[in-house]
């Protein structure tokens, strides 16, 4: 049985004015009334560029959002993921009726909470309880309705002792704290959540997604925005991949991240530098880190087997081991591996970690390293040092699609 529609995008787009705003738009203006006029399109929706920031354009307007159609059901989990600049946040406040399409139409059913920012629909000069009780009635909640959900939503922000005080004073923490849980917890149909929760703390983005899951499970609707593609992953159903105001893929999250984690991550397969440039301290300091395969035009497979390289200069006396934390760009630990603690005196060394072929999946895959001194004190911590893709072997073929699992290792599985 089909559940409602409460959201559908038909052909939405947006078009923004590059430059000094003001300056020269009553010429425009004219030139658009006398297209109106005759039944013309708008001249200026024709000339907009693409919004790609790390070019200069050639007109004074740019598509923040081109063309975007879909729709959502009641109590569906969507994601919306791309890189900084794809029309993420643009999209969501024309979803939120902050600001209206330059073409297309969004249709709603329903009550929308929205956390696009910091503070968003807070008043500074007010108090943290004013608040909630001027959000719950925009929402169109009733004193009672409020009141009912006051202590929870407090206990939930963990903001008991300010509640009496203005928000202009609380910490950014507090201010995401107290809006997330009161769009969260003043039960509208629809919840409509931007990064903003990457403000706080790991344990409060934790316990976010928990409460979104929660709210997503009694057949509310969630729009979630994050570059954490774990978190989209753990949450959302289904996902949009935005690219420059274009929507490059919709469909099912963990094909969609694949698909956008593809496209948008290189290969970074080694790194060397200098001694007066090296990464470190005073302590240690790393060399060079190197991805060594035997294949060609660094193509790795499921197939081929791998070398994971590093040098370093020790710098004190110290009683040393190296960890190495291996993550899917996606946020996920596949492994953690150490090497024997041993003493050793300053100087230049080398580690080298071998991992056999027909052991990842295909996958994209960082590596983070980390010199540890006498077992449980870091010495230095280096996140995404080398970035590298494993492909499914073409020989080989894969008629089901991606194999399941964090990894795929051979292992001797007889029948009969």
């Amino acid at each position: 049985m089909s559940r409602p529609i409460v959201i559908k995008a038909e052909n939405v787009s947006k078009l923004y004015r590059l430059g000094q705003v003001g300056t020269g738009t009553l010429s425009h203006d004219l030139k658009r009334w006398w297209a109106r006029s005759r039944g013309k399109e708008d001249p200026y929706l024709k000339i907009g560029v693409e919004n790609d920031r790390t070019q200069k354009g050639g007109s004074d307007y740019a598509w923040a959002l081109q063309d975007i159609s879909f729709q959502i059901e009641q109590g569906d989990t969507l994601g919306i993921i791309g890189k900084n600049g794809a029309g993420k946040s643009t999209l969501l406040k024309i979803l939120s009726r902050v600001t209206s399409p330059t073409k297309g139409d969004i249709k709603v059913k329903g009550r929308i909470a929205s956390l696009l920012e910091v503070g968003t629909g807070f008043h500074p000069e007010l108090t943290g309880k004013e608040n909630i009780y001027m959000n719950g009635a925009i929402l169109g909640m009733t004193k009672k309705e409020i009141t009912r959900k006051f202590d929870e939503i407090v206990d939930f922000a963990g903001v008991a002792m300010y509640i009496d005080t203005p928000v202009k004073r609380y910490s950014s923490g507090m201010y995401v704290r107290l809006a997330f849980a009161v769009a969260a917890h003043l039960e509208p149909e629809i919840l409509i959540v931007d990064e903003v929760l990457a403000v706080g703390d790991a344990d409060f983005q934790k316990k976010c997604l928990g409460k979104m899951g929660d709210v997503a499970s009694h057949g509310r609707t969630i729009i979630f925005v994050s570059h954490n593609m774990q978190a989209v992953q753990s949450l959302c159903k289904t996902a949009i991949y935005l690219k420059a105001g274009k929507m490059e893929d919709i469909g099912r999250t963990d094909k969609v991240i694949n698909n956008y984690l593809s496209r948008e991550i290189k290969n970074c397969l080694g790194r060397s530098w200098s001694p007066a440039d090296a990464p470190g301290n005073d302590a240690v300091s790393l060399l060079r880190a190197e991805i060594i395969s035997t294949e060609k035009d660094d193509v790795i497979t499921v197939n081929t087997p791998i070398d994971i390289e590093f040098e370093f200069q020790l710098k004190t006396q110290t009683n040393l081991n190296l960890s190495l934390i291996m993550n899917t760009v996606a946020g996920n630990c596949i492994f953690n591996v150490g090497t024997p603690s041993k003493p050793m005196a300053p100087g230049r060394y080398s580690s080298r970690l071998t991992i056999p072929g027909m052991f990842m999946n295909d996958d994209i895959y960082s590596i983070n390293l980390i010199f540890v001194k006498d077992t449980s004190a870091h010495m230095l911590y280096l996140e995404d040092l080398l970035t590298f893709e494993v492909v499914e072997n073409a020989r080989e073929g894969n008629w089901f699609g991606k194999w399941p699992g964090a990894v795929r290792p051979n292992f001797e599985f007889t029948l009969g």
